[in-house]
C-alpha cells in the first residue's frame, strides 16, 4: 500500500543500512556524521539488543527516524536505555507519527527486558502525554 506507514528496524532490515545513515546524518547534521555512522552499521548482527534504529516510511518515502540506545551522551549513565534523534519532517507533523516511532521503542524496550526508557529533551510538557516524567538533571558535554 502506498500510504501506508511502517517502522523499519534496521537491525532487522540491513538493507536500509545506507539510507538510515544517510538520513540520520541529514536531519541531525549538528551530530559528528561518523558517530550515526559507526552506531547504526554496528547494531547490525549486534549480540545485545541495543542500539536500535528506525525510520518511518510511508511508501517508500522516510518521513521519520529515532533511536534506542545505551547512552545519549548524558551523564547520567545509570540510566538507559535512551530514546533518541526522533525527527519528523515537517510536512507530517502534527498527525501523531512521532508517537509511533516512541511506541515502537518502549515495545523493544520491554521485549529487551528493561523496565524504563528514558529520554533528554528540552520540550517541556511534551513527552508527558506519553507517559514521561521528569526524574532528574542530566548535563550534556
Amino acid at each position: 500500500m502506498e500510504n501506508q506507514l511502517n517502522i523499519i528496524s534496521i537491525r532487522e532490515n540491513p538493507a536500509y543500512e545506507e539510507r538510515a545513515i544517510r538520513y540520520f546524518q541529514h536531519k541531525w547534521d549538528t551530530v559528528l556524521p561518523v558517530i550515526y555512522q559507526d552506531c547504526i552499521t554496528h547494531c547490525i548482527g549486534a549480540e545485545l539488543p541495543l542500539p536500535q534504529w528506525y525510520l518511518l516510511v510511508k511508501g517508500e518515502e522516510i518521513i521519520g527516524c529515532a533511536g534506542l540506545v545505551t547512552n545519549n551522551f548524558v551523564s547520567r549513565m545509570d540510566l538507559y536505555p535512551w530514546f533518541c534523534a526522533l525527527f519528523i519532517e515537517r510536512k507530517y507533523r502534527g498527525r501523531q507519527y512521532g508517537s509511533l516511532l516512541l511506541e515502537k521503542a518502549k515495545e523493544d524496550t520491554l521485549k529487551s527486558g528493561f523496565k524504563s526508557m528514558y529520554l533528554t529533551t528540552g520540550h517541556i510538557g511534551l513527552y508527558e502525554k506519553y507517559g514521561f516524567e521528569y526524574l532528574a538533571q542530566g548535563y550534556h558535554p
